[in-house]
């Protein structure tokens, strides 16, 4: 038999029904306003890392065509180590705008962004410590960055807990009365690079990645082989991008002849902008190679 209600207990039924009508819709609205609102939020986050990199992108292509500019009014210097230092930084720059050619053309997909924004950083600054070396005062006129980078020491830190304290004291003999701080600075410096390709890229994990990769005389790896074996980890195997990781480590390593030589300046040493432009060189060009290693 069908259940009777009363007049009273049909007006709650129909009570409770529209109830709970209302309690969906507002559930469901305040699940589209809380959606709507991850959409603008992710939208807001996302244009505004765009309008970042897109300042960021024109900054550093300024930066280049203004020491490109400055450097082409340079006097140039006849010591043979200059030279090569001269243009292993033109090799350089002719490298990024392949690179920068190859990545338009191809379309690189976003893995490659960031990698990217740094090699047109190191491209940069190569050219203004140049300028800073040659004397030129205005070369990177930019704000002074901190004595130690956070971001370089973290990654330093991941690889070897050694490595930030050898990069601590190579800032530290960073002193224009350090009669001592080229010598001090560059065995550091370069002690800290080999260490990096050493404990990442040990020999036999490189052979047996690219067992045809090319070799030194004493049938190791080279340099280039061992940055080719970082990128092919990361899924990036880019001719363009491995020519120019290979010319930016050649670059800071002509710089450190030249800062050895220390004939600059009257007393035969670096003035203080001229060492924190070769410390931002080297310390920026250690955060590209950290950054090509990635996870490998």
């Amino acid at each position: 038999m069908a259940r009777r209600y009363s007049a009273s207990q049909l007006r709650s039924i129909i009570r409770q029904a529209e109830q709970k009508r209302r309690q969906a819709i507002s559930k469901y609205n305040q699940e589209v306003r809380r959606y709507n609102q991850g959409v603008k939020n992710a939208v807001s986050k996302y244009n505004q890392a765009v309008r970042t990199h897109n300042s960021r992108v024109r900054a550093n292509r300024q930066r280049i065509k203004n020491e490109l500019a400055r450097l082409s009014r340079q006097s140039t210097t006849t010591t043979s180590r200059f030279v090569v230092y001269r243009t292993s930084v033109e090799t350089l720059h002719h490298s990024y705008a392949r690179l920068e050619n190859v990545a338009e053309a191809q379309h690189f997909d976003p893995r490659y962004n960031r990698i990217l924004d740094l090699s047109e950083r190191e491209t940069a600054n190569s050219l203004v410590v140049t300028n800073r070396i040659l004397g030129d005062e205005e070369a990177g006129a930019t704000p002074a960055q901190e004595l130690e980078n956070a971001e370089l020491l973290d990654g330093l830190r991941n690889i070897s807990p050694d490595l930030d304290d050898r990069w601590k004291g190579a800032v530290f003999s960073l002193n224009p009365r350090n009669p001592d701080a080229a010598r001090h600075f560059c065995t550091s410096a370069r002690e800290i690079i080999t260490q990096i390709l050493e404990i990442k890229a040990p020999d036999s994990e490189v052979f047996a990645l690219l067992p045809d990769c090319a070799t030194t005389d004493r049938g190791n790896p080279t340099r280039r082989s061992k940055l080719r074996y970082f990128l092919h980890r990361q899924g990036m195997s880019d001719d363009s991008l491995e020519e120019f990781a290979e010319n930016d480590m050649e670059n800071i390593v002509q710089l450190f002849s030249v800062f050895n030589d220390a004939t600059h300046g009257k007393a035969g040493t670096f003035d203080l902008p001229q060492l924190d432009a070769i410390k931002t060189r080297v310390e920026d060009g250690i955060m590209f190679l950290v950054e090509i290693i990635g996870d490998a």
